[in-house]
């Protein structure tokens, strides 16, 4: 193994064979040899030649010493300096074991004290200890400078931790993400969003989280859901989302390592498929790929959402940061300035999810970064569509809530869903609804089976036949049809538990309502229909609250039984 010698060194020894050689001819043009040697040292400490600047000033027993080491030769080793210098894993300093020990052992303490601070201490417990001799506070900075420029990973895992070492310090794996197709790998994570929303279930202002997949090849946002609150369902339905987007399913998803991402929802391992059900990843045919934990640099999801708070969020009038310290000034104390100029605007699911949507539209189109004089939607359009259908997707829509039909329907997020095939049922029901459109909710019974896919109800003009347009009277008479056709299918059911005279009755007063405008039917007449008191209650609350019968019969015990 070959001696480490320093460049500064090697410079030294050189510039003193240069400076040797320039005096032998210097010497040669002189009879008084000692005249010459005096003369040459004055000429080189008062120039401002290249070997002054490394030598500084000489004198005349330099050169000869110089001279007799060379002892004949060419040789500008026998020149380096004899003093001892420091290598890489080697610091040449006059402290001593027990003071590196003590300073040391603060300056790489978890809690990263300052230099000046663990300088102080390690003073104080030296003067504590009876040192008479302390060494100055430059030794000490010297000291840690070396070490930490040395010693950078000692440094950071000891004051950092194993994050910041994973970040900063530990060598990373270059990925060459042109090999990809779209939609080979679809890379999922969530963002805290840094603006508030009105969470349609409270109706308050709340944080909400970002659950996106981006397809690595093209870098597009492909699919994404609002989480309110952090459950496996609004990641499945981010998953759908970007499936439908795509219209196609990716061969790998490559997701956080995070509690909700790994929970068993994903995938079909022993525990869950005990329960008799498949992980849904799987019954897709998607390959899950987690990532280490501490590795947000191998998630290039990390990057979009980096530029997703700098493009977008911040531009947002509910923007609050991301943290304490970056809110914005109108959130701080005693600023009546930026206050009074905030506007308190805060965007509905529905309004987010259309600003987000535009945002992207710009993203979109900008470069590529893995497909050179290519967009990011052009690269997204050179996908292979596989025409899927949004049936077998439904196991990824969003959460399902428990709910009851009600004379509208189902009442959610203050608005009425209603089917024909919801006519008629009174029992709790399952359903499966997606934020991105609430035009419509899928409706299931309590076991699972499909029932039917409800549409949210209208509201209708109040005086649409006079006051309205053509579009309104028409919705309007829709509407009425669709009523009498629901109460005919009623009543041709109930005819086969009636007599013959109470038929007769029945199409009678069938006859005299359709004469009759809505609502103005003569209770009286057809009070003998009712079965039992149940279907009386049921027909007066709606079309006679006001009745006093039902006043009675909420007091008795059988309609406590039957409706408390």
């Amino acid at each position: 193994m070959t001696n480490f010698t320093p460049e500064k060194c090697k410079q030294i020894a050189l510039a003193r064979l240069d400076i040797v050689h320039k005096w032998l001819e210097f010497r040669k043009q002189s009879q008084n040899k000692l005249k010459a040697d005096y003369d040459f040292v004055k000429l080189h400490n008062t120039s401002n030649s290249h070997l002054f600047e490394i030598l500084g000033k000489i004198s005349r027993g330099s050169l000869h010493r110089w001279l007799a080491m060379l002892n004949g030769t060419e040789d500008y080793t026998k020149l380096l300096p004899q003093y001892k210098y420091s290598t890489v894993r080697e610091y040449r300093t006059v402290l001593n074991d027990e003071e590196i020990k003590i300073f040391m052992g603060l300056l790489l303490h978890p809690n990263r004290l300052s230099i000046g601070k663990a300088i102080a201490l390690t003073k104080y417990k030296l003067k504590e200890q009876g040192q008479s001799f302390i060494p100055a506070d430059i030794t000490f900075r010297r000291y840690a400078k070396w070490f930490k420029d040395n010693n950078y990973d000692k440094w950071i895992l000891a004051r950092d931790g194993e994050k910041v070492l994973s970040d900063k310090v530990e060598p990373y794996i270059k990925r060459d993400a042109s090999l990809l197709e779209v939609g080979d790998i679809l890379v999922a994570d969530g963002h805290k969003l840094a603006f508030q929303v009105i969470n349609p279930f409270t109706g308050k202002p709340c944080r909400a989280t970002l659950v996106g997949f981006l397809d690595w090849k093209s870098t597009a946002l492909v699919g994404y859901e609002i989480m309110l609150e952090e459950n496996t369902q609004c990641i499945a339905s981010a998953l759908r989302n970007a499936i439908i987007n795509l219209d196609m399913v990716p061969k790998i998803v490559y997701q956080d390592n995070g509690r909700a991402f790994r929970a068993k929802y994903f995938t079909d391992d022993k525990g869950f498929t005990e329960l008799g059900f498949q992980g849904l990843y799987s019954k897709l045919g998607i390959e899950t790929v987690f990532a280490r934990p501490y590795n947000a640099r191998a998630k290039v999801i990390e990057r979009f959402f980096k530029e997703f708070q700098e493009g977008f969020e911040k531009l947002l009038s509910s923007y609050i940061g991301s943290s304490i310290n970056n809110k914005p000034a109108y959130m701080m104390r005693n600023e009546k300035f930026h206050k009074n100029l905030h506007n308190d605007f805060i965007p509905t699911i529905e309004e987010t999810i259309k600003m987000i949507d535009m945002w992207l539209s710009f993203k979109n189109s900008q470069p590529c970064p893995n497909a050179p004089n290519k967009t990011i939607v052009e690269v997204l359009s050179e996908r292979k569509r596989q025409n899927i259908d949004i049936n077998i997707l439904d196991d990824l829509m969003l959460a399902t809530e428990v709910k009851t039909i009600q004379r509208n329907g189902i009442r959610f997020l203050n608005c009425d869903y209603f089917d024909e095939r919801l006519y008629g049922f009174k029992s709790k029901v399952l359903i499966k609804y997606n934020l991105f459109d609430l035009t419509n909710i899928k409706v299931y019974t309590s076991k699972g089976e499909y029932l039917c896919t409800a549409e949210r109800v209208t509201d209708t003009h109040p005086m649409a036949k006079l006051l309205g347009d053509v579009k309104d009277y028409e919705d309007y008479k829709q509407k009425i049809v669709k009523q009498r056709q629901l109460k005919k299918k009623t009543v041709e059911s109930v005819k086969k538990y009636l007599k013959t005279e109470d038929i007769k009755l029945l199409e009678t007063e069938l006859e005299t309502q359709n004469d009759l405008p809505p609502f103005k039917t003569d209770l009286k007449r057809v009070q003998t229909l009712f079965k039992n008191n149940s279907e009386k209650y049921e027909y007066l609350i709606e079309n006679d609250p006001n009745n006093s019968w039902i006043t009675e019969f909420k007091n008795t015990k059988e309609y406590r039984l039957l409706y408390e």
